[in-house]
């Protein structure tokens, strides 16, 4: 069995008039980063009561993987539009798989 996967999840509240903006914005970087070596996933998802509540769920092979997304340029593009779309700052909890074993991902 290998250390696992890096799994972290983005937690976010959008200012309810820019939920639309954030996810189009999202979407471009989510669509980008899923072409990134060593990324697994990167899903976004919108709370089914809170559509200003956002996660993302971010799937690595490991801790590089993770770093170089931070240095690409969408992800840069991306942090900085958001940024003002939030109505707090973005929270993330990072996790390693348990159930299933990375072996099939």
């Amino acid at each position: 069995m290998s250390n696992g996967l890096l799994i972290v999840h983005v937690d976010v509240s959008v200012l309810s008039d820019r939920v639309d903006d954030f996810l189009a914005a999202t979407e471009i970087n989510a669509s980008a980063t899923r072409l990134e070596p060593g990324v697994v996933r990167f899903d976004v998802l919108r709370d089914r009561d809170d559509t200003g509540h956002v996660v993302l769920v971010e799937v690595y092979r490991d801790d590089e993987a993770a770093a170089a997304h931070k240095t690409t340029g969408h992800y840069a593009d991306w942090r900085g539009a958001v940024a003002p779309m939030m109505a707090r700052p973005r929270r993330s909890t990072r996790f390693v798989n348990i159930s299933p074993d990375d072996a099939d991902w």
